[in-house]
C-alpha cells in the first residue's frame, strides 16, 4: 500500500465526496477505470490481494469479482485466482481452464468444489471466462481452492484426499510406498467416522483424539519428513513443481488433523481454536500459491478471512469467538506485498437485509452512489467513524456482517453497493 500523507476530511461526507471512486457494473469503461485507479493506489509490490464479501450469496458481489479479475489479468499482471474453496478440489478445476481433464463445467462444478460452490453461476462464468483466455493465450492463468479440505457440500470431511495425493506422487519413486499406505489406510478407518456433522457442536463425537487420529498425525510428520529429506532426489525424479505440490498436500494433512484434534476438545474457546487453525491453513495455501506463480494473485473470500485485524462472529450457542484470520497472517507473511479490498452491501431483500439505518456507514456511503470503491487510509474522519452506529444484520444470511469502525482498519479499500440480488445457485436461506 502506498503511504499517502492526506489532511484529516473534516466529516465523512467531505471523505466521501473527496476520495468516492464510483462506478457501474453495467458500465465496463466506468468500472475498468475504477479499477486501474484503485490498483494504481495500493502500490507496485502488490503480489497477493485480496478481495472480500461481506456475505455469502450476493450475486452482484461475486459479478464485481469477475469483472476485477478480468481487469487485472489484463492490464496489471495477474495470473491466477484463489477462492475460498477446498484447496485440493481446485487442482480439477485448474485442469478444465487448462483444457485437460474434464469435458465441461458440469463435469467439475461438484468435485472441483468445496461447500458447494461450484453451484454460483458466477463461478461458472468466472471459470468459462478462464477456459477460453487459455485457449488464446500462451500465458497461462491458473485457478486455486486454498480453504482446507472440505466436502462437496457444507461440512467438514476426511484428510484421506489429501493423504492420498502424497502417496500417489510417491508410490512410483518409493518401495515402501504401499507398506506406508496399508498403515495410513487401517489408521484412516470409515470416512463416516470423520464426517459426523454432529462433532461441530459436540466434541465427544469427534475421533480427532483417538488412539488412530494420533497416530495418523505422528505418521504424517514422518510421510512430511521423508519427502523433505529426500527432496533433490524426488525434484530430479519428477519436477520441482509436482514435488512442491506434493509437500503442500502433506503440510495440509497434519494443518487438518489438527483441525480435527481441536474439534475433539472441550473448552471456552473451542469453536475459536478451529476457526484460527482454518485460517493458518487458508494462509498458508496462499503462501504457497504466490510462490509458485509467475504473476499475481487474486484471492476471494469472506471479509472475515482476509481482513488485517482480529476476526470476530457469534455462533450463537458456540460462542463468539475472536481469532487471527488469514488476513492478518497474510499481512504479517507478505508486509506490503499484500493488499485488500473489503466489500459492503446496503440492501438485499433476498438475503434479509432491509434498508440500513440513516446514521450508518452503509447509508452514508451509498447516499452518494450506489456503486463505489472508497480508499480507507487517507485522512479518514476517524473520530467520527469510531461514533458511527452499526447497522441491523440479517434476517435469513448469518454469513452476512456489517461494516463497523474497525473495517477501515482491516481494509486499504472499500468496495460498496447500494444493492445485492441472491445468488444464483447459492446456499438455501430460510424462506
Amino acid at each position: 500500500m502506498t503511504n499517502v500523507v492526506s489532511p484529516m476530511h473534516p466529516t465523512i461526507e467531505d471523505w466521501i465526496r473527496a476520495d468516492a471512486i464510483p462506478f457501474s457494473l453495467d458500465s465496463a469503461e466506468t468500472l475498468n477505470v475504477a479499477i486501474d485507479r484503485v490498483f494504481g493506489s495500493l502500490g507496485e509490490r502488490v503480489l497477493l490481494l485480496g478481495f472480500g464479501e461481506p456475505l455469502h450469496s450476493a450475486e452482484e458481489n461475486l459479478v464485481l469479482r469477475n469483472r476485477l479479475f478480468q481487469r487485472l489479468v489484463e492490464k496489471h499482471g495477474f495470473s491466477a485466482i484463489a477462492l475460498e474453496s477446498s484447496f485440493p478440489r481446485g487442482r480439477l478445476v485448474n485442469e478444465y481452464i487448462a483444457g485437460r481433464g474434464a469435458a465441461s463445467y458440469d463435469d467439475v462444478k461438484t468435485e472441483g468444489f468445496g461447500q458447494g460452490f461450484g453451484a454460483l453461476e458466477a463461478n461458472r462464468e468466472l471459470v468459462e471466462w478462464m477456459r477460453k483466455y487459455n485457449a488464446a493465450h500462451s500465458a497461462k492463468l491458473h485457478f486455486y481452492g486454498f480453504d482446507m479440505p472440505a466436502a462437496t457440500t457444507p461440512g467438514i470431511t476426511s484428510p484421506r484426499g489429501v493423504l492420498e495425493f502424497v502417496l500417489d506422487y510417491l508410490c512410483p519413486l518409493d518401495n515402501a510406498a504401499n507398506e506406508r499406505r496399508a498403515k495410513i489406510e487401517s489408521l484412516l478407518g470409515p470416512d463416516a467416522d470423520w464426517v459426523n456433522p454432529a462433532a461441530y457442536m459436540d466434541p465427544t463425537k469427534s475421533i480427532g483424539l483417538s488412539p488412530n487420529a494420533n497416530a495418523l498425525r505422528i505418521t504424517t510428520e514422518d510421510l512430511i519428513m521423508e519427502l523433505q529429506t529426500r527432496r533433490p532426489e524426488l525434484s530430479a525424479k519428477t519436477s520441482r513443481e509436482q514435488f512442491a505440490e506434493a509437500l503442500q498436500h502433506a503440510f495440509v494433512a497434519r494443518q487438518f488433523l489438527i483441525f480435527h484434534a481441536a474439534m475433539a476438545r472441550d473448552g471456552t474457546d473451542r469453536t475459536g481454536r478451529q476457526l484460527a487453525i482454518r485460517d493458518v491453513i487458508m494462509a498458508d495455501n496462499l503462501a504457497y500459491i504466490a510462490a509458485r506463480e509467475p504473476g499475481r494473485v487474486l484471492v476471494f473470500a469472506h471479509n472475515a478471512h482476509l481482513q488485517r485485524g482480529k476476526a470476530r462472529a457469534d455462533f450463537g450457542p458456540m460462542g463468539v469467538p475472536e481469532w487471527w484470520p488469514a488476513g492478518a497472517q497474510l499481512a504479517e507473511i507478505f508486509g506490503d506485498r499484500y493488499a485488500v479490498i473489503g466489500s459492503a452491501v446496503a440492501v438485499s431483500e433476498q438475503n434479509g437485509i432491509a434498508e440500513p439505518e440513516p446514521a450508518t456507514l452503509e447509508a452514508r456511503l451509498t447516499a452518494a452512489h450506489d456503486t463505489l470503491f472508497i480508499p480507507t487510509h487517507r485522512g479518514v474522519p476517524a473520530a467520527e467513524i469510531a461514533s458511527l452506529p452499526i447497522r441491523t444484520g440479517s434476517a435469513k444470511n448469518r454469513s452476512y456482517v456489517p461494516l463497523n469502525p474497525q473495517t477501515l482498519a482491516d481494509f486499504d479499500v472499500i468496495a460498496v453497493q447500494k444493492n445485492a440480488t441472491y445468488a444464483c445457485g447459492g446456499w438455501p436461506l430460510p424462506g
